[in-house]
């Protein structure tokens, strides 16, 4: 299905900042007023936020977590914008939290992972706030679906949000793993392609869940061009009444920021500029090369079909698939390629060598050909 153009006004327009990356940083949850001001007064005091945010209403996967302290929290944060002059955010799930937040004045909305997950949700919200463009911040789903993600953004974009945004928070990843949910910069990073218009925001802080990872998350996506980041900030972390292991003391958040570098979009100078176009154009040669070495061993994939056919070969050759995944494997370790790239590549050319196979044998009206999978099946 193809996507049609977001009507969507340009970031700088409605959220102008003057210092970059721009930050929305806060509390996991609103706990008490007191937490919920001086944490607000100090990320002030940092210089470099742009945006506070609390959560109120808190999806929990079990039923004795802490779920928030409700409509009661929007107080303190209107607070904390008194203090601060700063703008606020906080999260929705419903409609009645979305009919609340619009009338007690909150700045800013963002649409949580387990509501972006469901559409039926995420219509009621954007219905809920038709006819109101307050900016609003859809994350991604919890699982790695980019068509759901771009689902929950053109949903709001129809209902007449033009300020808005989306917030990479990673996926959830049934595995070992040294984040909370995996960062899959593929995904973000294909949404970007798609819609170049739409602002990508990142949230490190549940990518990582722990501080040690956050600054490095961090980086990657403001080298990716990321628009901002949200970094969640408590005046005492460790005693925080959820996700405590991924927040940071404010003056820790402004260390944080201090060490990240913000590149810029493209080289301005002209010695910059011919260097860069010299090594674009090495690439481009190269893949060249490689797009047409592909097409020779995917027409030498339908040759060995048609051998397969003529002798009454079974496609299923285990030892041979083996064979080609140790030494390619053994070949991309000495040229200093990851272990991860080349399986995700020798897993792509073996689908679409069988997919020429087993288009030649069915060609040949054979017996012999058995149902292929994924796996386990090669040239």
């Amino acid at each position: 299905m193809t996507s049609q153009p977001l009507h969507i006004r340009p970031l700088e327009d409605w959220w102008p900042a003057a210092g970059k990356p721009r930050l929305i940083s806060g509390p996991c949850s609103a706990e008490t007023r007191q937490q919920v001001v001086e944490t607000a007064l100090r990320l002030k005091a940092t210089g470099t936020v742009h945006m506070l945010r609390a959560g109120l209403w808190k999806p929990r996967t079990r039923p004795d977590s802490f779920e928030g302290v409700g409509e009661q929290g929007i107080a303190w944060m209107l607070e904390a914008r008194e203090a601060t002059g700063l703008p606020i955010i906080t999260e929705v799930a419903t409609a009645q939290h979305a009919a609340i937040c619009i009338s007690r004045g909150i700045d800013a909305l963002w649409i949580g992972a387990r509501t972006t997950v469901n559409p039926f949700s995420v219509q009621e919200l954007a219905d809920a706030l038709r006819g109101v463009d307050i900016p609003v911040f859809v994350k991604n789903p919890v699982n790695a679906d980019l068509q759901l993600w771009i689902g929950a953004i053109e949903r709001f974009n129809r209902a007449g949000i033009t300020r808005l945004a989306a917030m990479h928070r990673g996926f959830s990843y049934y595995g070992q793993t040294i984040y909370r949910n995996k960062p899959m910069w593929e995904i973000p990073i294909a949404l970007q392609t798609q819609f170049p218009e739409l602002p990508i925001f990142c949230d490190p802080s549940h990518i990582c869940g722990r501080r040690d990872l956050l600054a490095h998350v961090a980086q990657r996506a403001l080298d990716l061009g990321m628009a901002g980041l949200m970094l969640e900030s408590h005046i005492t972390p460790d005693e925080a009444w959820s996700d405590a292991a991924q927040q940071v003391t404010p003056e820790r958040l402004r260390e944080m920021i201090g060490a990240l570098s913000v590149r810029r979009p493209g080289a301005d100078s002209a010695p910059q500029t011919n260097e860069l176009k010299l090594l674009r154009e090495k690439i481009d040669r190269i893949d060249k090369q490689l797009v047409e070495l592909l097409g020779e061993r995917m027409n030498l994939a339908a040759e060995v079909g048609e051998y397969k056919q003529l002798h009454n070969l079974q496609v299923l050759q285990v030892e041979r698939w083996k064979e080609i995944v140790a030494t390619r494997s053994a070949l991309a370790a000495e040229l200093g390629l990851s272990k991860q790239f080349i399986a995700h590549y020798l897993e792509h050319i073996h689908k679409e060598s069988i997919r020429r196979q087993s288009a030649v044998m069915s060609e040949g009206n054979t017996g012999n050909l058995r149902n292929p999978s994924d796996k386990g099946l090669t040239t």
